[in-house]
């Protein structure tokens, strides 16, 4: 693709629509992808080894999806959540529009694919599940979860999963040393090459009632 990566915000590439057959929470089902995109042939390893890996997703609340592409993880993370709301964030914006077209396909109307600007502020996250885009660069991919981890709900839960050969191990003590204090990160998973990070944030201790002699 030369220049072209699957997180431009405008793929150059020809769109070449296809479509794809995928497992997804345990329903096969034919999905569009297309050129400019990541992964736009299957299921990447990577994610299907988050979805081995990964607990089962609060009943309700705001879901992140960092990183969506064609939209394998907000799919799954709609499917099994209906009472959810998943935001499905990317930059591609024609990664945006795949994930729109295949949540119409499937009848969901509980995905919102849109950039990173059009979170509402006020929002928090009740569980964030995410392929983060790695090859954006280490400055990059640190600015994103800087302004994305902070948004957990208290006492809720980031799973990633990140190829181990991509800095895996580098990034989960990036992120214990920068989310400090009130979370923590563990390697919680491995499989096929790759780590499935979590990151906990935890609620506040009770304060204290002060005793007035």
């Amino acid at each position: 693709m030369g220049s072209d990566h699957y997180f431009s915000a405008a793929p150059a590439s020809a769109e070449n629509l296809r479509t794809i057959r995928v497992t997804l929470a345990g329903r096969d089902l034919e999905l569009t992808t297309a050129g400019g995109v990541f992964s736009p042939d299957r299921l990447d390893a990577g994610t299907a080894v988050l979805f081995a890996n990964m607990p089962p997703l609060p009943p309700s609340g705001d879901f992140l999806d960092l990183g969506c592409g064609w939209g394998p993880i907000s799919l799954t993370m709609a499917l099994s959540a209906p009472h959810a709301t998943i935001w499905a964030v990317d930059v591609n914006e024609r990664a945006l529009d795949l994930t729109r077209r295949n949540a119409q396909s499937l009848g969901l109307t509980n995905v919102n694919a849109v950039r990173p600007e059009d979170v509402p502020d006020e929002v928090v996250f009740r569980t964030i599940r995410s392929n983060p885009p790695i090859r954006v660069g280490k400055d990059v991919l640190h600015d994103m979860l800087e302004k994305w981890i902070p948004r957990l709900d208290e006492r809720s839960d980031a799973w990633m999963v990140v190829q181990r050969n991509l800095g895996s191990d580098s990034l989960q003590r990036w992120m214990a040393a920068t989310f400090t204090p009130g979370f923590s990160v563990h390697r919680a998973a491995t499989g096929k090459g790759y780590r499935v990070l979590k990151v906990r944030k935890h609620g506040n201790p009770p304060t204290a009632p002060i005793s007035i002699a």
